[in-house]
């Protein structure tokens, strides 16, 4: 399946999620409301020349329930080379998803889509960004693994050639509060 089926696909699924979701927020008298977090990323690169992710990150969270979320992120991610003779990538992400506790009211899975924008090392490329996630929140202290993936960045193949689509795999921990 190609990458714009997966987004209506996606999108498909998140419409039918919300809609869902406004019948059950009517029910059961939940307070909804806006959270803010602060978020510090690391990660592995899954591709060459990249190997090391550090970002941070400002989510902001509309609860449409206590069980479904709305997301908006930004903040800036830099991928660091793996060799001394390459350039790093640094980006803006901009992303907005949909959260769905699945455990306890605490446990997540979130998926979010959106444009990353290069703007370090000469680098004037902007790229379809994709991130699925898991994660575990409280009150104030949000923990998830995520995977994103950079559809339209430079990777080098295992055989020396040039590609596009860079991945990483990366750890978030933030600190979020109620608005």
């Amino acid at each position: 399946m190609k990458i714009a089926g997966k987004i209506k696909l996606a999108l498909v699924f998140t419409m039918a999620l919300f809609f869902g979701s406004q019948a059950q927020a009517q029910e059961t008298n939940y307070d909804q409301g806006f959270r803010l977090g602060f978020g510090a990323n690391v990660g592995y690169a899954t591709n060459d020349p990249y190997k090391l992710a550090l970002g941070g990150d400002i989510r902001g969270q509309y609860d449409l329930s206590k069980v479904y979320s709305l997301t908006l992120t930004t903040g800036f991610t830099n991928l660091f080379v793996s060799k001394a003779d390459g350039a790093d990538l640094g980006f803006i992400p901009a992303k907005a998803g949909f959260k769905a506790f699945v455990w306890n009211n605490q446990f997540y899975v979130m998926g979010e889509a959106g444009a990353a924008f290069a703007v370090t090392n000469g680098y004037n490329k902007t790229s379809l960004l994709l991130s699925p996630t898991i994660g575990y929140a409280t009150k104030y202290v949000d923990v998830s693994l995520h995977y994103e993936h950079y559809n339209d960045f430079a990777r080098v193949n295992n055989d020396g050639s040039a590609g596009n689509g860079v991945g990483q795999v990366g750890v978030r921990l933030a600190y979020g509060f109620k608005l």
